[in-house]
C-alpha cells in the first residue's frame, strides 16, 4: 500500500484519513480491514472470480507453510500471514460475506463445539 492511502476511493472510516505512519500505531479491526480490501481490488476481484482468487489463496498459504517451517525470518513470515488475510478477505468479499459477522455466529458465543469460552474439547488428532 502506499502512503497516505491512496487509491481508496471514499472515506472508510478512520483508517482512509490516516498515513502508512499513523496507521502502524492503530488497531485495524477485521471490517475495517475487509472494506478496505474491497475498495482497493474489487475492480480485479470480480473478474478472477471465486475459484481464481481461491487459488491465489492457497497459493499465499504455501507461502506461509514454508515461512512457518523456515522459521528464520520474522519478517517474510508476518508478510505471509498479512498476504493469508488479504486473500482471504478477498474471497469473502467475491463471495459476499461478511467475515466479522461470521466469526461473530461462529465463535462469538464460544467453543462451536463445547460451547464453552475456553474450549473443554477432547483432542481428536
Amino acid at each position: 500500500m502506499t502512503p497516505g492511502w491512496q487509491g481508496v476511493s471514499a472515506p472508510l472510516s478512520r483508517l482512509s484519513l490516516l498515513s502508512s505512519e499513523q496507521h502502524q500505531d492503530c488497531g485495524m479491526d477485521l471490517r475495517d480491514f475487509q472494506q478496505l480490501i474491497e475498495r482497493m481490488y474489487s475492480h480485479k476481484d470480480r473478474e478472477r472470480g471465486s475459484a481464481g482468487t481461491f487459488l491465489w489463496l492457497m497459493e499465499e498459504v504455501g507461502e506461509l507453510a514454508a515461512a512457518v517451517a523456515d522459521g528464520r525470518d520474522r519478517e517474510n513470515l508476518r508478510e505471509e500471514f498479512a498476504d493469508v488475510l488479504a486473500w482471504l478477505a478477498t474471497l469473502a468479499n467475491v463471495e459476499g460475506v461478511d467475515l466479522s459477522e461470521a466469526l461473530r455466529v461462529k465463535y462469538g458465543q464460544g467453543c462451536p463445539g463445547c460451547g464453552k469460552m475456553v474450549c473443554t474439547c477432547q483432542e481428536k488428532r
